[in-house]
């Protein structure tokens, strides 16, 4: 590095201006139209309709080549630890969407086998996901209320909820808005429009996706305390119920708070000494959801936890799967808000951590292809009854750290799943519900870890600290859905905001170097004599045209406006004046029998106006300015430049332009900026050229001499009034 900064090098070229350069590199100003662009798309040819079916199913060119020596071992070991994993997190996220325990089964087999014929990440872990169902568990609770399953039981003689109805149709909307959510992937694939989750930032996500934890928390504290709280929804609906639960503490059923709390410590501990066990080469992670489930079942079914101490259980788990049936779309105008969200929301997740391991491991992820991968796996998991799934942090860190290098890691977890459900699944009737919300809880201490962000994001960026703090906030007050609607917007602001405004800088020159930097910033750094060379850190546009005109003022010392009104009362008065004079000579003439006319013009007096062709030394002769942080210009960006290069021009100020972009020069050709008078030869490739050109025409002006110009105004010579020149008029009339 040493060596390398002492070195020196040297250019020798002409200045250089966008017309020079579009005449040495041959700009090409051929464009192909829309129509030629659309028959390009549709032609096809062997190798193309190849390409586009390898494409479409990445299965068809990744498994042909699958190495069962390389791979095969290690993909079974994650398969069957990832699975079992599967186990107790799809039934305790089941839960969380608001369905029975089964179908969180269910939705981690069929989209994960759907995933793994057109998904293109290799280490992704797909299923159940738990900020996912506690947005599908708000939307079928807000549809399908316990209110509206009330029946009287003729034996107790009072209201009680008709379960196995509610179920069911809690299921119906679950499977409605996870179908739609995926037609939704699948078209914004289909039009390219992966990029949508570039406008979901890392620190909003992560603001998110807490708040999002604190609405799972929030929805299992009723299982942990054994409670039944009335169901809130809308904004503010996770104040409501968090006094609901606070009103219903005094009911608590001790038997569930008990199995709670030794599941949450055991569990914690149990993840602990697993974790230990790891850093001492253990060659996979030990199963402490499945150990704790097991556990769980067995000592309720010998206890009798539920006749005993009322404790909540799973009830009968359904052997076998679920045959397909047609979504209910009906529903599609009361869940197109909560499929969208869920589209956007999944997908962002699912490509930010297949990209972080594509990344890492050197492969590409197709950001389009994952978005029709993602929607194919919701829509036809909605038509056999799943719920809305994605990418989980946990199981992926498993699937890697157990040796999984490929999709058929995924494919074999389901095939685990598969078995479980039709074999081993009733087993787990007498199991707590309490305990499923226990793994939830457990599972979410990654999440609570987020808030040190808020610490982090202090020190280095607090724009981006604003943006995680307001999308916590709004995710808590506004729920998931809205929650991320108004997130997205107030990041949207902080954008605007930041261009709104930039930092506006004079450049100085770095030395007898072509560098400029700050003169504010540095202190090696002069600036050019007679020459204002401006940059703003912002690109220009409508909302800060007008600040950047300001800006430009107050770094010059120029007030323009006062000028130019100071130029034109100036110029109308000596339009009076000579007016005047020229009145009162006609009339002088006339009374003295002199005909004008016949006077040889080299006889008359004559009014002399001065004209002085040096400003202010204070004041700059030229003015550059730096578009290189500019990337593109619109209407109002193209008139803002022609009105500073007009309004400085008239008071003998020339405006150049340096570091345009391509599509910056073709906004400013193609918005009027350039004409017959105004050419390119105002545009400059770099700052230095164009202060190599300031300093050769301020040379050549040097000696220019002042002149005189005459009008064929009578005046008296014997003026002896001495007029200074003026910093925004070069023209002086003398008063007499």
């Amino acid at each position: 590095m040493t060596d390398r900064r002492r070195m020196n090098y040297r250019v020798q070229r002409e200045i250089l201006d966008e017309g020079a350069v579009d005449e040495l590199a041959e700009k090409n100003d051929s464009k192909s139209s829309l129509c030629q662009k659309v028959k390009g798309s549709m032609r096809c040819s062997g190798p193309r309709m190849k390409s586009c079916l390898l494409s479409s199913f990445p299965v068809a060119s990744w498994l042909p080549r699958y190495s069962l020596r390389e791979n095969a071992l290690g993909d079974l070991v994650s398969g069957i630890s990832v699975g079992i994993m599967q186990l107790p997190q799809g039934m305790a996220y089941a839960l969380l969407a608001a369905v029975p325990p089964v179908f969180g089964l269910y939705s981690s087999f069929y989209p994960v086998l759907v995933y793994f014929i057109f998904g293109t990440s290799k280490h992704i872990s797909l299923g159940t996901y738990a900020v996912m169902s506690v947005m599908i568990g708000g939307t079928t609770e807000r549809l399908a209320p316990d209110s509206d399953f009330m029946i009287w039981d003729n034996i107790t003689n009072s209201s009680i909820i008709d379960v196995v109805t509610r179920d069911a149709e809690r299921v119906r909307v679950a499977s409605a808005v996870t179908f739609f959510s995926g037609v939704f992937q699948i078209l914004l694939g289909l039009v390219r429009f992966g990029f949508v989750v570039t406008y979901l930032s890392e620190p909003l996500v992560r603001g998110y996706t807490t708040g999002a934890a604190i609405h799972v928390i929030v929805s299992q504290l009723k299982y942990t305390f054994g409670i039944t709280p009335v169901r809130y929804a809308g904004p503010l609906s996770l104040i409501y119920t968090v006094i609901e639960l606070c009103y219903l503490l005094p009911k608590t059923n001790i038997g569930t708070l008990v199995v709670s709390i030794v599941t949450i410590v055991g569990l914690i501990l149990a993840k602990e000494l697993n974790t230990y066990l790891l850093t001492k080469k253990l060659p996979v992670p030990l199963p402490i959801e499945l150990v704790a489930i097991v556990l769980a079942t067995v000592i309720s079914w010998q206890v009798d936890l539920q006749e005993k101490y009322g404790v909540d259980v799973v009830g009968i788990i359904p052997s076998g799967l679920q045959p397909p049936a047609v979504p209910a779309l009906s529903l599609f105008g009361q869940v197109f808000g909560d499929a969208f969200a869920l589209a956007v929301v999944g997908y962002g997740i699912a490509i930010s951590l297949g990209r972080i391991f594509a990344l890492k491991y050197g492969y590409a992820v197709d950001s389009n292809q994952e978005l029709i991968a993602l929607g194919l796996s919701n829509a036809i998991g909605g038509i056999f009854q799943c719920f809305a799934i994605s990418c989980s942090m946990s199981r992926t860190m498993v699937q890697v750290s157990t040796g999984g290098k490929t999709q058929v890691a995924g494919a074999l977890s389901a095939v685990v799943i598969l078995i479980i459900t039709l074999w081993i699944g009733r087993l787990f009737a007498e199991l707590p519900k309490a305990v499923l919300a226990a793994v939830i809880y457990v599972n979410l201490h990654g999440m609570m870890k987020q808030f040190l962000d808020i610490r982090a994001l202090w020190k280095s960026n607090r724009v981006d600290m604003a943006v995680w703090v307001a999308t916590f906030v709004l995710t808590l007050l506004l729920n998931p859905d809205l929650g991320l609607a108004a997130s997205i917007a107030f990041s949207m602001l902080t954008v605007i905001f930041r261009t709104q405004l930039p930092t506006y800088s004079v450049l100085g020159q770095v030395g007898e170097t072509d560098i400029y930097r700050p003169v504010e910033d540095y202190d090696q750094v002069k600036t050019v004599p007679g020459v204002l060379i401006f940059r703003s850190s912002a690109t220009l546009y409508f909302a800060n045209a007008e600040m950047y005109q300001d800006a430009l003022g107050k770094k010059s010392g120029i007030n323009i406006t006062k000028i130019l009104s100071a130029k034109k009362k100036l110029e109308a008065k000596r339009k009076r004046h000579e007016k005047k004079v020229a009145k009162k000579a006609k009339k002088e003439l006339k009374i003295n029998g002199v005909n004008m006319e016949s006077k040889p013009e080299e006889q008359m007096d004559v009014a002399v106006i001065e004209v002085d062709d040096d400003l202010d030394p204070s004041l700059p002769r030229n003015i550059i300015l730096d578009l290189s942080p500019v990337n593109f210009l619109d209407t109002v960006g193209v008139k803002t430049l022609r009105n500073i290069q007009k309004d400085y021009g008239e008071i003998g100020i020339e405006v150049l332009l340096a570091g345009c972009q391509t599509g910056v020069v073709n906004s400013l050709q193609t918005g009027g900026f350039l004409n017959d008078k105004v050419t390119k030869s105002c545009l400059f490739i770099t700052v230095h050229d164009a202060v190599l050109y300031c300093q050769s025409a301020q040379k050549e002006s040097q000696d220019e001499p002042v002149y005189e110009l005459s009008t064929s105004l009578v005046h008296q010579k014997s003026c002896s009034s001495q007029h200074k020149p003026s910093c925004f008029s070069r023209l002086l009339v003398c008063p007499h």
